[in-house]
């Protein structure tokens, strides 16, 4: 029994140090979790601490870019182009009403809809993230059309300077 009890102790430690793999601290610090998605560390347009980035915002149940919209993600870009070692997370997201899984589906379209006119402004693909945060953290909690049209935005958080 000592020596079974022994085997299963020995091939455990043997499991669960083949699992682990060791990681240098800048080989994953950059991309987005659910554990670094809240953070924000370096800013973000919602804050106006995101080095003069500013959010965008989309019509009810929209995800395309007005006039607006476009002046704004030019502004950006050329702050992403004068500052080449910032990368950026864009977060959709949308106001309260819908369902959960709609409105993350949305929120996506939203940041990815922003991604895809960066990268046609020169920003690489690889400096850019997305995450959607559907309805789950507004800026206004309230329930009139104003309310509603702060949360249907494409904040912009930092990742890394």
């Amino acid at each position: 029994m000592t020596q079974r009890l022994l085997v299963l102790m020995i091939a455990s430690t043997l499991a669960m140090s083949a699992c682990s793999s060791k990681k240098t601290a800048t080989e994953d610090s950059n991309l987005p979790s659910a554990a670094n998605a809240d953070a924000n560390m370096n800013g973000d347009s919602d804050s106006g601490k995101a080095m003069g980035l500013q959010t965008i915002h989309f019509g009810y149940d929209a995800y395309t870019l007005d006039a607006a919209n476009k002046a704004v993600l030019k502004a950006n870009a050329e702050i992403l182009k004068d500052k080449a070692s910032v990368k950026i997370q864009i977060e959709g997201h949308c106001d309260q009403r819908g369902g959960i899984q709609y409105n993350v589906a949305l929120g996506e379209k939203r940041a990815n809809t922003a991604k895809k006119y960066l990268q046609s402004l020169g920003i690489a693909a690889n400096r850019i993230t997305v995450i959607s945060f559907g309805k789950e953290k507004p800026l206004d909690e309230g329930t009139t059309e104003e309310a509603y049209a702060k949360n249907r935005r494409g904040n912009f958080a930092i990742t890394s300077r």
